[in-house]
């Protein structure tokens, strides 16, 4: 099975899952607007880094869960 089936599968049946991914998916949608500046002021810079960071926590969450719903389909 492959990565994306196992996606398509926790989306559709894990409600955490769906809102970690629906989250992760927003923050990558707001960062695209900061890449269209080619200037950003100091606060949004900060900002910019604040959900990269997140982004990139909610990266590592599905990566976790998805890893768990392997385990379990392997057992």
């Amino acid at each position: 099975m492959s990565e994306e089936e196992i996606i398509e599968i926790l989306k559709r049946d894990n409600e955490e899952f769906r809102k970690v991914y629906q989250e992760h998916r927003e923050l990558d949608n707001m960062l695209s607007e900061f890449y269209k500046k080619h200037h950003l002021k100091p606060e949004e810079e900060v900002e910019m880094n604040r959900m990269k960071k997140a982004k990139l926590q909610k990266k590592d969450k599905i990566a976790e869960m998805i890893r768990e719903y392997k385990k379990t389909v392997t057992k």
